[in-house]
């Protein structure tokens, strides 16, 4: 028995020394960076009068008075406010707003301010730690820690923010929090979450910071920010078509539907070519490529390697455009996919709305362009009320039932319409 004992109090002693029980003290980080973490407190109009909003989180990224957040922390409310660490409150000025990464530029101004130091997200690897810090459920300077679990995550709410997965326990109102290093270093912006609940399953999402960097400068520049346009379909390459199209390895972005007289076009991109790097950067998976041309300045020209006639390659320059305005305006807090995959925009329901309607949860339907939502019967004024079986109270909710929708299949939504509520049925991808 002793001498088992003895074993394992070496086996231990060994297993600590050598690193396998290291796990992060992050004290120091947290005192280091909490000055630069801040509360994000909204004002919507509400029957004639103003009323609290939505919160969320933000960060200083600039001692001058620059505050990053979500865009759907902020977007569409009357008023915005940065309450800092000490407790004092600044009205914020709205400087732009992205809606293509959920990214919103705020400036306050306040002196002494301390600013976040800004990580290198190419060296932070899958498995290392981090910390989300935030407000979630309004519990101001809230701290949780995880692991990067995966990099590069593609989601349909975002069509050109390459995700960093974590699991560290995110849930609402950490929307636009960072995610630091264990450095202190940001290296995201906490902006979403899967969730079956409505709270943390360890599956969140934060925007890169050399991308939020990006767009930070462009709104501060200009208030806008423009992306690259090739103006190409494209679809993911699995086993079956590689092997129908001759290709030895499965990745690439396959080119399914050129737009003429764009810049794909002009530069003589053809339907079945497989694009499988972007100035000499390796396109994985189809979603590279969005996140790679997005990043390009229009202007620019950029080469293309593809693969075309059984798997040769090609070089090709392409002049690259500027990315025109969607033709479909989804809803505050859900990128461009989530709604233009529906044609639908849907916006908070304010008291004075829900009273008109005789409701007391749901989203306004704004607007409807053709798609799923308008073959389903869905009308301008109509409140959405559940989708997919999950019930939307708010614009929080239908982001998350958005992101659990299937790429194909039917899925019943309830609306009300006139005070009626009825079900209608959304039909997805490609059915017979």
């Amino acid at each position: 028995m002793r001498v088992t004992k003895l074993l394992g109090i070496s086996f231990l002693l060994f297993f600590i020394s050598t690193g396998f029980a290291r796990f992060p003290d992050f004290t120091e980080t947290v005192e280091r960076v909490k000055d630069s973490v801040v509360v994000i407190k909204t004002e919507v109009e509400s029957r004639g009068r103003t009323a609290p909003g939505p919160s969320g989180s933000g960060f200083v990224i600039d001692k001058d008075g620059y505050v990053l957040t979500n865009r759907h922390v902020i977007h569409g409310v009357e008023s915005i406010f940065v309450q800092l660490v000490n407790k004092k409150v600044f009205k914020a000025e709205l400087l732009g707003e992205d809606e293509g990464t959920d990214i919103a530029l705020l400036k306050i101004d306040a002196k002494g301010l301390k600013p976040v130091a800004i990580g290198d997200v190419s060296k932070l690897k899958v498995g290392a730690w981090v910390l989300a810090y935030g407000a979630p459920f309004g519990l101001e300077h809230t701290v949780t820690a995880g692991i990067v679990s995966a990099k590069g995550r593609s989601l349909r709410t975002e069509q050109y923010v390459p995700f960093i997965q974590t699991d560290a326990a995110v849930n609402r109102g950490n929307s636009g929090g960072p995610l630091f290093n264990e450095r202190g270093e940001v290296v995201g912006i906490n902006s979403q979450i899967f969730s079956m609940t409505g709270g943390n399953m360890g599956l969140a999402f934060a925007i890169p910071m050399d991308l939020a960097m990006e767009v930070s400068d462009q709104l501060r520049e200009s208030g806008a920010v423009s992306r690259g346009f090739l103006g190409v379909g494209y679809e993911e390459v699995d086993y079956d078509k590689a092997k129908a199209f001759g290709l030895d390895d499965v990745k690439g972005a396959l080119i399914n539907s050129v737009t003429p007289d764009s810049p794909a076009a002009e530069a003589g991109i053809e339907v079945g070519d497989i694009v499988i790097k972007v100035d000499g950067k390796t396109i994985e998976s189809a979603a590279d490529l969005p996140f790679s041309v997005g990043r390009v300045k229009p202007g620019t020209e950029i080469e293309l390697t593809v693969l075309r006639n059984g798997g040769k390659k090609k070089s090709i320059d392409v002049t690259v455009g500027e990315r025109p305005s969607s033709a479909v305006a989804s809803a505050p807090g859900n990128g461009g996919l989530g709604g233009t995959r529906l044609g639908l925009e849907v916006v908070e329901l304010t008291e004075q709305m829900q009273e008109r309607a005789n409701v007391s949860y749901g989203v306004l339907v704004r607007r409807v362009v053709p798609g799923p939502a308008g073959d389903a019967g869905i009308s301008e004024g109509d409140i959405l009320q559940m989708l997919n079986q999950q019930s939307i109270a708010n614009l929080d909710d239908y982001q998350e039932a958005l992101n659990q929708l299937p790429e194909n299949g039917s899925v019943a939504v309830l609306v009300v319409r006139r005070g009626v509520p009825r079900f209608l049925v959304l039909k997805l991808g490609d059915q017979e």
